[in-house]
């Protein structure tokens, strides 16, 4: 972060980005959904979601100016989504790991397929040797490896044709650009890859409580830069998973779930059915402690096929 440990969590997703790196599928590709589909499961989960609070002190809004977006912006952007030609997630480990934090790359990578209902594929690791001393420092005791420089010179060649995205991960801290601290990802859309740094989430190996803070606050980072890949921009009307982070209190205050608008996205571009893709995160968090996570996606589920019963009833 600049002149601060503060880090930004999406550096490289402006908006001029993401406007210019919209696209739907290519000709032949199946059509989305129609979105009004989806509109009786948002309203069912609206009364389970928070509105945005007023930033704090040092706060993404209170440092960035966002005008969020809608579900329907969303859907009107033609953003990039999951198509016949372009539909797995690829993750490649960068640099070494603990058995502790592969581990919890892992579990990841197996949310990360449930939360967007897409094919998760590792590829074969990669060394450190890849990243040339260039794009190496060492700061505040810190070894730190150069965000841009992996993006667009490690990862970028290496794309699968059939990859939605490409997504580093590294215990090794990141740095996005001189003036700055550190960051905990990057990601560009244009090319479809990002880094991300399990560096700052915590020991996993110290006791059961800081590996499950460290797979929260891996799983969080994930989904929310992939969220970015999708054209999802920053949310600002609900305490979301969508929010700006700008340093890791504020990460582990927000919730790992989407809000109503940003679910209904990712429902409508990943082609899912909300309740069961809900019932698939509900069990992933119980078998692994996340209990308030599990509690919440729990509720979720059945406020849905409860509203969608009722309009059955009805309709």
């Amino acid at each position: 972060m600049k002149t601060s440990p503060v880090p930004v969590l999406c550096l490289a997703l402006g908006l001029g980005v993401l406007a210019a790196c919209s696209g739907g599928p290519g000709p032949g590709a199946v059509p989305p959904p129609d979105p009004n589909e989806y509109r009786t499961a948002m309203e069912a989960i609206a009364p389970l979601h928070e509105k945005k609070k007023p930033p704090r002190p040092g706060d993404w809004l209170q440092a960035h100016e966002e005008p969020g977006q809608t579900f329907a912006e969303y859907v009107d952007s033609d953003p990039v989504r999951p198509d016949a030609q372009r539909n797995k997630l690829y993750i490649v480990l960068l640099g070494p790991f603990t058995e502790k934090r592969r581990t919890i790359v892992k579990l990841a990578a197996e949310f990360m397929g449930l939360y967007f209902s897409l094919p998760v594929k590792f590829m074969e690791p990669l060394d450190l040797s890849v990243v040339t001393d260039s794009a190496r420092r060492k700061h505040w005791g810190l070894q730190q490896l150069h965000a841009g420089y992996i993006l667009d010179e490690v990862l970028k060649p290496r794309v699968p044709e059939d990859a939605v995205a490409l997504i580093a991960f590294t215990a090794r801290d990141l740095w996005p650009r001189e003036g700055w601290n550190f960051v905990f990802g990057m990601a560009s859309l244009r090319r479809r890859v990002g880094v991300w740094s399990l560096c700052r989430f915590g020991n996993p190996a110290d006791h059961s409580g800081a590996f499950r803070l460290c797979l929260l606050r891996t799983i969080k980072t994930g989904t929310h830069e992939t969220g970015h890949m999708l054209g999802m921009y920053h949310c600002t009307a609900y305490e979301c998973n969508m929010n700006g982070s700008n340093n890791l209190p504020e990460s582990d205050r927000g919730p790992l779930a989407l809000c109503p608008e940003c679910a209904a996205k990712i429902w409508w571009a990943c082609k899912v059915d909300p309740v069961d893709r809900y019932r698939r995160l509900e069990a992933f968090c119980r078998k692994h402690g996340l209990v308030k996570e599990a509690e919440f996606y729990a509720s979720s589920w059945t406020a849905i096929a409860s509203a969608q019963g009722l309009a059955k009833r009805t309709g």
